[in-house]
C-alpha cells in the first residue's frame, strides 16, 4: 500500500494510505502539481490543520475511503439535512468548537463529503429554532436595537413560519 505524510499545524506528522490522502482535492492537486509520490519521504505541510483535527478528518477519510464520488450537477439537486448515515452522524457528535473546526478543515483540505455533512449537523442544530434559541445555543450577542431587530423581521417576514 503506498503512504504519505502529511505534517499538522502543530508538527505531528501522519503517515496515511495515498488513497484515503486523495479525497482531499487539495492533497491530491498538491501531489500532481508536486509531482510527488510514495518514495518522497518529505511530509506535505498542512499549516491550517491541528494534530487533533487532522486526526479527526482522516478517521472520515478512511471510513469513507471506497464511497463513490459525489455527483457533480450539485446546484440543481434538492438540499437535505436528514440524509446523514450512522457513521456521520456519530463521527459529528462532538463539541461545537471541534465541529466547525472540522468544518474550517474540510473547506481547506476541499473533502466535499466531509464538509457538507459537518455543516448538515449545523443546519440541523438551528433548524426549528427561533432567532433567540440559536443565538442562545451558538452563544452569538445580539447586537440589533429592538427597532432594528422589528425592521429586520419585517423584511424577513416571508420566511417565518406561520
Amino acid at each position: 500500500m503506498s503512504t504519505i505524510k502529511l505534517q499538522s499545524s502543530d508538527g505531528e506528522v501522519f503517515e496515511i494510505a495515498i488513497d484515503v490522502a486523495k479525497q482531499s482535492i487539495t492533497i491530491k492537486t498538491m501531489l500532481e502539481d508536486l509531482g510527488m509520490d510514495e518514495e518522497d519521504d518529505e511530509p506535505i505541510p498542512l499549516p491550517n490543520v491541528n494534530s487533533a483535527i487532522l486526526t479527526k478528518v482522516l478517521e472520515w477519510c478512511k471510513y469513507h475511503k471506497d464511497d463513490p464520488p459525489p455527483p457533480e450537477d450539485e446546484e440543481h439537486r434538492e438540499k437535505r439535512t436528514d440524509d446523514l448515515c450512522g457513521f456521520d452522524m456519530d463521527f459529528l457528535k462532538v463539541d461545537q468548537g471541534t465541529l466547525f473546526e472540522l468544518i474550517l478543515a474540510a473547506n481547506y483540505l476541499d473533502i466535499k463529503g466531509l464538509l457538507d455533512s459537518s455543516c448538515k449537523t449545523v443546519a440541523n442544530m438551528i433548524k426549528g429554532k427561533t432567532p433567540e434559541e440559536i443565538r442562545k445555543t451558538f452563544n452569538i450577542k445580539n447586537d440589533f436595537t429592538p427597532a432594528e431587530e422589528e425592521q429586520v423581521r419585517k423584511e424577513n417576514s416571508w420566511c417565518e413560519e406561520k
